[in-house]
Parts: structure tokens; C-alpha cells; sequence
């Protein structure tokens, strides 16, 4: 049977906490990127999450009352955990930590673009993709994976400047199905969308414009490969990526109201065109 590396913490100023000091998703991940950047995995079911897709822990944080709960899949990581009384872990951390446990996770290397699309769907490659330009609130990022993965999207992109889906609060609102679909991020913007359309996508931007045609019309001749652009939650898609679409696509609405919050949208989205 294997044994637990626990470690009993009194001092908030341990050094071998600093992972978990005043966290900050910023922090951490310009702390070592990228060959040792981290990510914090925050609750039990976000931590297994990350675990069974293979994400490697470098430690463990956590009150005593979870280490049963938690014991096999610490076990099974070998890497230390640190247990410390809930008082302590708020002064550690900066906030109440009410959702079992925290993980240091290290970051794994992101693939290409070229390389997420033909290793999706079990090597078959990506027929329906999400890309998420500059969508900077980490709660739209998470609840758009939730989204992603619960409507069967193969893979989703992110631009330069999109939110990092393995910020904490992502990671959170996402219940940890960031590590479940798979995603990298777009070097080049907007030429990315070029790419795509390249590889014989039919890129569809989710906007506004005169000659918008309704998702209902693109689901009633829906292409073979379909990436879906939504934009950031203020001005929506910038030009460069609408001009750079094959075509635009809108939600109708009713009551007077123009457009849906981003994560709503993507969830209208992924639905209507699921497959």
C-alpha cells in the first residue's frame, strides 16, 4: 500500500507553500512559463479531473477532514500534500477554500493548431471547433468549455489575447472540462482563421452585420467542418476576424434584445449545430 507524503503545516510563511501564497492566476502562470509554468486545480472533482487526463501535480494543498476523501488519488500522484486547518489555509491562500482541496498542477506543453485538430476525435480529426477571440472574463471562458464539452465540440482555439482556460476561476466555472477538450491557442490573429479555412473549415463568425444570415439557416445546411468565432464580451468580434469569416452568423432574438452574453451564446451555438 502506498503512503501518503503528508505534511502538517503551521507556519503560513512555509517556503514550500509558495505555490499557493497569495494566489494570483497572473502570478503563477508568469511565475516559471513556460518550462515550469503551474496552474492551481481547485476543488476534488476539478483535481481528478486533471489527473485522469494526465496532468502531472506537483503538490497538494488541503484541510485535514479531506485526506480520506482524497487519499487514493494522492496516492497514486506520489506528490506531497500539504494539510493545514482552515484558518490557516485562508490566510495562505487569500480566500476560504470551501471546496475540499487545492492542486499545483504543472502546465503541459500546448500543440499546434495544425496538430489539436488531427489528434481530435481519436485521430479522425476536428469536424466542429469553437474559437474564442479575446473573450477576457475567466468566467465566460469556463462556462464556454462546460459548454464545449457537454455539446460535443471537438477542440477549442483561443486567441493571443483570449483569457487563459487554466486560470483558476476558468478551470472552476469549467468543472474541470478544460481537460477534457482539447484546445490551444492561436499564435498568429487573425490569420489563424485563414488557416482554418485553409484546412477546409467553414469558419462562421458570430456577429452583427447586414448580410448575417440566421443560425437556423446554417444549421439547415450545415457545412462538413464548422469552427464557430465568438468575440469578447464587450464590442464582440473585432473586423479583422469578421472579414476574415466565410460567413456571419446571428442568434434571432426576441424583446427587443440585440445579442446574448458570450458564454449563452456559445452554449445557443454548440447546441444548434451539434452532430
Amino acid at each position: 500500500m502506498t503512503t501518503l507524503d503528508v505534511v502538517r503545516i503551521d507556519d503560513p510563511a512555509d517556503e514550500r507553500l509558495a505555490d499557493y501564497n497569495s494566489l494570483t492566476d497572473v502570478v503563477l502562470r508568469s511565475k516559471h512559463e513556460p518550462a515550469k509554468g503551474l496552474y492551481i486545480a481547485e476543488s476534488s472533482t476539478v483535481i481528478r479531473r486533471a489527473l485522469a487526463a494526465g496532468h502531472r501535480p506537483r503538490s497538494f494543498l488541503m484541510a485535514p477532514k479531506w485526506l480520506d476523501s482524497m487519499s487514493e488519488v494522492i496516492a497514486q500522484s506520489g506528490a506531497p500534500v500539504y494539510v493545514a486547518e482552515e484558518p490557516l489555509l485562508k490566510e495562505i491562500t487569500g480566500f476560504h477554500l470551501h471546496r475540499g482541496a487545492l492542486a499545483a498542477m504543472h502546465r503541459p506543453p500546448l500543440p499546434s493548431v495544425r496538430e489539436l485538430l488531427a489528434g481530435a476525435r481519436g485521430g479522425a480529426g476536428a469536424r466542429r471547433v469553437a474559437v474564442l477571440e479575446d473573450v477576457v472574463d475567466h468566467t465566460n471562458v469556463g462556462a464556454a468549455f462546460r459548454s464545449a464539452a457537454a455539446l460535443g465540440v471537438d477542440a477549442v482555439l483561443v486567441s493571443p489575447r483570449c483569457s487563459d482556460p487554466l486560470y483558476r476561476r476558468s478551470v472552476r466555472v469549467s468543472m474541470g472540462t478544460v481537460f477534457q477538450v482539447p484546445w490551444t491557442r492561436v499564435e498568429e490573429w487573425p490569420a489563424g482563421l485563414h488557416d482554418l479555412r485553409a484546412d477546409g473549415f467553414t469558419v462562421a463568425a458570430l456577429a452583427l452585420t447586414d448580410d448575417s444570415i440566421t443560425l437556423d439557416e446554417l444549421v439547415a445546411d450545415p457545412p462538413d467542418k464548422l469552427a464557430l468565432v465568438l468575440g469578447t464580451e464587450g464590442d464582440g468580434l473585432t473586423k479583422g476576424a469578421v472579414e476574415a469569416a466565410d460567413l456571419v452568423v446571428r442568434i434571432p432574438m426576441a424583446g427587443d434584445v440585440d445579442s446574448l452574453n458570450v458564454a449563452a451564446a456559445s452554449a445557443v451555438a454548440f447546441w444548434a449545430t451539434r452532430v
